[in-house]
């Protein structure tokens, strides 16, 4: 696996190739019971999360989808990212300041052509552009706080995909 360049991203990917069948390897994650994660399948994706004992506000989950391959062997989609909640309501306020901000540009540009004073229009604007900074700098903490989580999701992966090795020897 090569390491991606983390600085900017806040959810960071990764793919495996592994020899494995890809059943073997979702029956692998089906069998692991090991605490204190929590192991959930649907399909051909994988959700490794912590129990809630462990899980604090920038807890991560580790996503997997685990595809065939077609000349054998199977490939594995990782996904590191928060709570999907926690994301969701980021989302939501990134895209409540994008629209302010759009809408202090409108009615800024307004104000200007009618002659009238429009320049708190564009101090809110300014301060649209610091709490998207703001937001950003939250995430990147959140990020921080949650890379010792991050480091166990995947030691637990590899752990659990090196079965096949393990019970060789």
């Amino acid at each position: 696996m090569k390491p991606l360049p983390n600085e900017i991203v806040l959810r960071p990917r990764f793919n495996l190739e592994r020899e494995e069948d890809k059943e073997v390897l979702l029956k692998y994650f089906e069998d692991s019971t090991e605490s204190p994660y929590v192991v959930k399948r649907i399909d051909d994706h994988v959700f490794i999360k912590f129990n809630s004992k462990e899980t604090h506000f920038w807890s991560p989950q580790l996503h997997l989808e685990i595809i065939e391959n077609e000349s054998g062997g199977s490939k594995v989609h990782g996904l590191f990212g928060p709570n999907p909640t926690l994301w969701t309501f980021f989302m939501f306020l990134h895209f409540g300041v994008a629209t302010f901000f759009i809408i202090f540009g409108i009615w800024a540009y307004s104000s200007a052509a009618l002659n009238k004073p429009y320049g708190w229009l564009l101090g809110a604007m300014g301060a649209m552009i610091v709490l998207w900074f703001l937001f950003y700098f939250m995430g990147r903490a959140g990020k921080k706080k949650g890379r010792p989580q991050m480091q166990q999701l995947h030691l637990f992966l590899m752990k659990v995909i090196s079965r096949k090795e393990a019970s060789q020897d």
